[in-house]
C-alpha cells in the first residue's frame, strides 16, 4: 500500500514524459492548452493559498523566496506546454511546478492545523505526509529529466534511456523511504511519520550513503548529456541548450558562493537565500525562452558581459579587501573612514584598467583575435611564409581566419573560366555563408566565403573590417595559386598528351607495322624456299630475315616501352593482380580490393597508378620483410575530402580521383634512410598530374602508402 503511494506521488514527474505524446494522440491542441493553462492555474492557487497561511504561521520570509521559483516554472510550464505541447520540457515544468506548490501548501497547511492551531483544520495530517514526499519527485522533475530531454523533447540518442529509467527508480525508491522514514515529517517540527514503520529506520539509515551516490551519478549523467548534446548539436540547438546551461551554471555557483559565506556569516544567511532563489527563478525563465525565444536574445552577448561583470565585481571586492586589511595593518588606523577612503580611491583607480582586461580577454574567448586585427594579419603573413607547397597554401589562410575569428566554416573559392568552385574549406558550410571577393590587381580571383558564429545572424561590423583587410592580403596569395595550377594544369596536360600519344602509337605499331612485319618475314621464308640451289641467295634472304627479326623484336620493345602491354590486355586491375600473383610465390601474401570494373581512365592516370602499384609491391616484397600486404584501389567522386592525412581541414576536389593504399605488416620505415630511386619516382608520377604521394608509418606497424591521383575534367 505504502509503495504504491509512492508510485502516484512519482508520476508527476514521470508520466510527464509521455504525457504530452498521448495528449498530441488523442486530443487536440486545444485541450492540451487547456490543461497546461490548468496546471499553471493550480500552481498559483496552491501558492496563493500558501503565502496566505504562512502569514497566520509568522512563517520565515524565505517561503516568498520559493514561491518565485515555483511561479516561474508554472508559467513557463503553462507557456510551453500550450504552444508545444509535442515536448515533454513543459509538461515537466508545469508538473513539477503543481508538485512544488502543492508541498509549500501543505506544509503551511499542515503546520497551521498541527501546531499553530492544532485541530483547527481537516486532514492536516494527511498534507503533512503528502508534502513530505513530493521533495523527491519534484527535484527529479526539475533538475534531471528536463535537462534529458532539453530542448526537443527527444533525449540526446537511445543509449541514454537507462539514464531516464535509473533516474524514475531512483525516485521510486527514495519515494518510499521518504513516505516510511519514521520521525519528524520534513518541514513540519514536531510531527511524526504517521505511517512511519520504525522497524525499517535501520535499513532506510543503511541506504542513506548508496542513494545518495547514486544521485550524484545521476546529476553527473544529465550534465554529460547537455554537453554531448552542446558538441553534437547544431547551431541553432547548440544556442538553446546555452540558455539552459547559462541559468544552471549560474544557479550552482550561485549555491557555491553563497552558501558557504552564510556559514561564516549568519547574518548573510538572508541574502544568500535571495540569491539562490532568484537563480532557480532564472532556470526555467531560461528554458522557456531557449525553446520559444532565443532568436530574440544573443545568449552569447549575455554570457560576455556576465563574464566580464561577474569577474570584474569579484575583483574589485578582492582587492577592496586585500586593500583594507593591508592599510589597516600598516598605518594601524583608527579611524576606519580613512582606510575606507583611501581603498575606495585605489579601486576606483584599478577599475578602468581592470575592466578593459577582462574585455579583451572575454573578447578573444568568444570571437577569436578579432579586435587585434594586426596580430592577425601578421599570423597570416607567417604562415604564408613557412608553407612551401602551393596546395597548402588555401588551406592555410581558411585555417588561420576560422581560428583566429573562431568561425564555424570558412572556405576559399577559386573563379575558373566562369565557375567559382570551393578549392579549400574548413567546418561545415551554411547558406547564409558571407561571400567576401578575392581581388588581384582589378581582376576577381576568387571568394572567401565565411558563416557567422553560432548563434550570430551576421558577422559584425569589426569581423568585416578585419575580414576586408585579410581578403585583399589573401588575394595576393590566391594568385599566385591559380598561377601554379595554371602550370599544374598545363604540366597534366602534356604528360596526358604524351601518354595518349603513346597509347596510339602503340596501337599503330602493334596492330600495323607488327603484323606487317611478321608478314614479310613469311615472304621472305617463302622466297628462300623458291630460289631452290642459289646458295648466295638462300645467305641473303636468311642475312635478311635475321635483321628483319631483329628489327621486330625492337619494335616489341619499344611497345613496351611505350605502354605496358598488360593494361590493354588484362585491365588497370587485372595487370597489376598478376604481378602480385608473380610476387606471391615469395611467401608474401598480397590481397587486392577494388571494385570489379573501373571507369574508363586516361592513358596517364592509368600508367601512373599501374607503375605507383608495381613500385610499392615490389619494394615491399624486396625490403619491408612483410607476412601480408593489402592493396585499395578506387575512385572517388568530385567533392569528396581526398586528401591524404587528418589536419582538419578539407581540400575539396572538383574531378574524379584514383586514390590508391598500400599498407604491410614489415619492419617498418627508417626515417634516417634517404628516398630510394622508387620512392623518388613514385612521387614524381604523381605530381606529374596534380596528385599527392604520401608514405608513413601504419597505425598497427608497417608502412602505409598512399597515393591520389586526379583525372581530367575532360579525361574520360
Amino acid at each position: 500500500m505504502v509503495s504504491q503511494a509512492g508510485r502516484e506521488m512519482l508520476m508527476s514527474a514521470s508520466s510527464s514524459i509521455s504525457l504530452s505524446r498521448r495528449m498530441v494522440g488523442h486530443v487536440g491542441g486545444r485541450t492540451a492548452t487547456l490543461v497546461a493553462w490548468s496546471l499553471c492555474a493550480l500552481t498559483l492557487v496552491l501558492v496563493a493559498g500558501a503565502l496566505a497561511i504562512a502569514r497566520l504561521n509568522r512563517t520565515e520570509p524565505e517561503v516568498w523566496l520559493i514561491a518565485l521559483g515555483v511561479v516561474s516554472s508554472g508559467i513557463v510550464g503553462g507557456v510551453v506546454a500550450s504552444r508545444r505541447p509535442a515536448n515533454p520540457v513543459g509538461w515537466l515544468f508545469a508538473s513539477g511546478a503543481v508538485g512544488f506548490a502543492l508541498r509549500a501548501f501543505g506544509s503551511e497547511y499542515a503546520t497551521y492545523g498541527l501546531v499553530t492551531r492544532a485541530g483547527s483544520l481537516p486532514g492536516a495530517l494527511a498534507l503533512a505526509w503528502l508534502q513530505a514526499i513530493l521533495v523527491i519527485p519534484v527535484i527529479v522533475s526539475i533538475l534531471a529529466l528536463v535537462p534529458l530531454f532539453f530542448p526537443d523533447g527527444q533525449l540526446v540518442s537511445p543509449r541514454w534511456r537507462p539514464v531516464v529509467w535509473l533516474t524514475i527508480g531512483w525516485s521510486v525508491v527514495e519515494t518510499v523511504r521518504s513516505a516510511v522514514r519514521p520521525g519528524d515529517l520534513q518541514d513540519v517540527p514536531g510531527v511524526d511519520n504517521p505511517v512511519g514503520i520504525t522497524s525499517l529506520r535501520p535499513i532506510i539509515e543503511f541506504i542513506d550513503g548508496p542513494t545518495l551516490a547514486i544521485w550524484l551519478a545521476i546529476l553527473f549523467a544529465v550534465s554529460a548529456s547537455l554537453v554531448v548534446r552542446l558538441r553534437r548539436s547544431a547551431a541553432e540547438e547548440r544556442q538553446q541548450v546555452k540558455w539552459l546551461a547559462y541559468a544552471v551554471v549560474g544557479w550552482v555557483l550561485m549555491v557555491l558562493l553563497t552558501y558557504p559565506a552564510a556559514a561564516i556569516d549568519p547574518t548573510a544567511e538572508r541574502a544568500a537565500s535571495i540569491g539562490v532563489a532568484f537563480a532557480f527563478a532564472g532556470i526555467p525563465l531560461a528554458a522557456g525562452i531557449a525553446v520559444l525565444r532565443y532568436r530574440l536574445y544573443d545568449i552569447d552577448l549575455i554570457i560576455n558581459r556576465t563574464l566580464v561583470y561577474g569577474l570584474l565585481t569579484v575583483g574589485v571586492a578582492g582587492v577592496y579587501v586585500l586593500v583594507v586589511g593591508y592599510l589597516a595593518a600598516i598605518i594601524h588606523a583608527r579611524d576606519q573612514l580613512a582606510v575606507s577612503l583611501l581603498s575606495t580611491g585605489l579601486v576606483a583607480l584599478l577599475f578602468q584598467p581592470m575592466r578593459e582586461r577582462l574585455q579583451r580577454a572575454v573578447n578573444r574567448l568568444m570571437y577569436g583575435e578579432r579586435d587585434q586585427p594586426y596580430r592577425v594579419l601578421s599570423r597570416l603573413g607567417q604562415r604564408l611564409e613557412a608553407t612551401l607547397a602551393p596546395e597548402e597554401i588555401l588551406a592555410a589562410i581558411v585555417q588561420t581566419v576560422a581560428s583566429a575569428l573562431k568561425l564555424p566554416y570558412a572556405a576559399i573559392a577559386l573563379r575558373h573560366e566562369d565557375a567559382v568552385v570551393v578549392a579549400a574549406a574548413t567546418g561545415q558550410p551554411v547558406a547564409n555563408a558571407l561571400r567576401l571577393p578575392l581581388v588581384y590587381q582589378g581582376e576577381p580571383v576568387g571568394e572567401l566565403r565565411l558563416a557567422p558564429r553560432a548563434g550570430d545572424g551576421a558577422l559584425s561590423a569589426a569581423d568585416r573590417r578585419l575580414l576586408e583587410d585579410l581578403a585583399r592580403q589573401a588575394g595576393v596569395a590566391v594568385h599566385a595559386v591559380r598561377l601554379a595550377a595554371d602550370l599544374q594544369r598545363s604540366r597534366e596536360r602534356l604528360v596526358t598528351a604524351r601518354e595518349e600519344e603513346r597509347r596510339r602509337l602503340r596501337q599503330d605499331l602493334h596492330d600495323g607495322l607488327g603484323p606487317g612485319l611478321a608478314s614479310v618475314s613469311l615472304q621472305l621464308a617463302a622466297a628462300r624456299n623458291l630460289v631452290g640451289d642459289k646458295p648466295d641467295a638462300v645467305v641473303m634472304l636468311t642475312e635478311i630475315k635475321a635483321q628483319l627479326q631483329d628489327a621486330v623484336a625492337d619494335i616489341r620493345r619499344l611497345v613496351y616501352a611505350l605502354r605496358p602491354p598488360t593494361l590493354d590486355e588484362l585491365g588497370l586491375v587485372g595487370a597489376i593482380s598478376e604481378h602480385a600473383a608473380r610476387l606471391g610465390h615469395g611467401g608474401l601474401r598480397i590481397s587486392i580490393e577494388a571494385p570489379e570494373s573501373l571507369p574508363p581512365l586516361p592513358a596517364a592516370v592509368e600508367v601512373a597508378a599501374y607503375r605507383i602499384a608495381l613500385e610499392g609491391l615490389t619494394n615491399i616484397s624486396r625490403h619491408a620483410r612483410a607476412r601480408s600486404c593489402v592493396m585499395r584501389l578506387s575512385v572517388v567522386e568530385p567533392g569528396a575530402d581526398d586528401r591524404p592525412g587528418g589536419d582538419g581541414h578539407r581540400t575539396l576536389s572538383s574531378r574524379r580521383v584514383v586514390c590508391l593504399e598500400l599498407v604491410d605488416d614489415g619492419r617498418g620505415m627508417d626515417p634516417s634512410a634517404r628516398p630510394g630511386a622508387g620512392l623518388v619516382s613514385m612521387r614524381e608520377r604523381a605530381r606529374e598530374l596534380g596528385g599527392a604521394f604520401v608514405i608513413e608509418p601504419a597505425s598497427g606497424g608497417g608502412t602505409r602508402l598512399y597515393a591520389r591521383l586526379p583525372i581530367p575534367a575532360d579525361g574520360s
